[in-house]
């Protein structure tokens, strides 16, 4: 399938899933929604997205800074906005902005596998705490009243069998995987069978590991990604808030998983449609309707779209020659 087919069918896939999401629910009461939205708690997520996405730039910077990249704070925040502008405007969700950072990268001298690998360890590592601060949130509600049936509806029926201590050291023990495969690498653990190409690149990453300050940056990208979370979560939770949905932070960080993940997802246009629909799914688990599930994931969308607008006229004109 050609880059261009691609694209159409990203587009047709966020077409149809509004389009069937628009059917399932009210329209009425979802355009009432959105019109009458609070703007004042609008202002505030809008600012919290921007700073998670400023937060989330400077620790994709301080990790090609370590990758050996010679580039700027200014520079690297520059780029991430354009990596947002093309997220939010183009097909392909977050693929399209990470291709376009790992070249600006590699533009910039990084060798591409490391230019590939500060994107790739930046995306998954967010996202891989996000999962544990969704299950830190889950464990802390469980450790109070209500919480259980709203998260047995979510399928997290095993979390309250095991408890919530149980889970939370579990959840804690997940960051210290990464760390444990980091310890291994810097002893020189041998690589795995199997074709030549996957031993070159098991060697590169062993190399990587017993670079100076490797344990110290995960540990910055754990933080990084943390607040990152932490800012973005509060987003939706604003969101939620203009439209009238009153829950608890913690049940927005645990919903803020699926519908962040599914988001993610490089099948539609931009995560539209793949959001909504995880929304509805979520956040029905804690009794919100259909209808204002859409709309608090549109208007998370909109934050993003915002920022992309912002971004492509004021970086209009700026090079990558930065520093």
């Amino acid at each position: 399938m050609s880059p261009r087919a691609r694209a159409a069918a990203r587009i047709a896939v966020a077409v149809l899933l509004l389009a069937a999401l628009l059917w399932w629910t009210d329209p009425r009461t979802l355009w009432q929604l959105l019109r009458s939205a609070d703007g004042g708690w609008l202002v505030l997520g809008l600012l919290s997205a921007v700073a998670a996405n400023v937060a989330s730039g400077l620790r994709w910077w301080a990790l090609a800074r370590w990758l050996g990249a010679r580039v700027g704070a200014r520079w690297a925040l520059v780029m991430y906005f354009r990596g947002v502008a093309i997220n939010a405007v183009l097909p392909g969700a977050v693929v399209g902005g990470d291709v376009y950072r790992a070249h600006a990268l590699a533009r910039r001298g990084l060798p591409m596998l490391e230019a590939g690998l500060s994107v790739l360890f930046d995306r998954v590592g967010g996202l891989w705490v996000l999962i544990v601060i969704g299950a830190l949130a889950a464990a802390f509600a469980l450790a109070g009243e209500g919480a259980a049936a709203a998260l047995g509806r979510l399928g997290a029926g095993a979390l309250v069998a095991i408890g919530p201590w149980a889970f939370a050291a579990l959840a804690v023990l997940a960051l210290l995987v990464p760390l444990a495969v980091l310890v291994a690498w810097r002893r020189g653990a041998a690589p795995p069978g199997g074709e030549v190409a996957a031993a070159r690149w098991h060697e590169r990453l062993v190399r990587l590991a017993h670079r100076r300050g490797a344990v110290a940056q995960y540990g910055w990208q754990v933080l990084g990604s943390a607040a990152v979370q932490v800012l973005s979560v509060g987003t939706l939770a604003c969101a939620g808030a203009a439209v009238g949905v009153a829950l608890p932070y913690w049940a927005w960080a645990v919903a803020a998983v699926p519908v962040f993940l599914f988001a993610a997802l490089p099948v539609s246009f931009g995560g539209w449609g793949t959001r909504e629909a995880a929304a509805v799914v979520a956040l029905a688990a804690f009794g919100v309707s259909a209808s204002q599930a859409v709309a608090v994931a549109m208007l998370y969308g909109v934050a993003a779209l915002v920022q992309a607008v912002a971004a492509v006229g004021a970086l209009a004109g700026t090079t990558d020659r930065w520093s």
